[in-house]
C-alpha cells in the first residue's frame, strides 16, 4: 500500500470525502458501489466488482435472479440440468 499524503476528517455521520484527484485516478464516479475491506489495522476501499456466488471468480460474471454467476459455473449448471 502506497500512502498518497491526503488527510481527511471523519464527519459526524462517519463519512469521509475522497479527493477528486483520487476519484478520477481510480475511475470512481458518483453512485458507484465501493467495497470496504479490513486487513489487520488497515481499512481498504475498493471499487466493488461482483464475484460468482459459487467459485468467487470475478471474470465473466452476470447477474441472474439477484445473484452473480460466472460463465463457467453457468455452463456447469446447464450440463447438470441436461444430465
Amino acid at each position: 500500500m502506497k500512502p498518497v499524503g491526503v488527510v481527511r476528517k471523519v464527519d459526524q455521520l462517519g463519512r469521509i470525502v475522497l479527493p477528486k484527484s483520487l476519484r478520477r485516478r481510480y475511475q470512481m464516479n458518483e453512485g458507484d458501489p465501493v467495497e470496504i475491506l479490513v486487513q489487520g489495522d488497515h481499512i481498504i476501499l475498493e471499487r466493488y466488482k461482483p464475484k460468482c456466488v459459487f467459485c468467487s471468480s470475478m471474470d465473466s460474471v452476470v447477474e441472474f435472479k439477484n445473484r452473480h454467476i460466472c460463465s463457467p459455473c453457468m455452463e456447469d449448471m446447464r450440463q447438470l440440468r441436461s444430465s
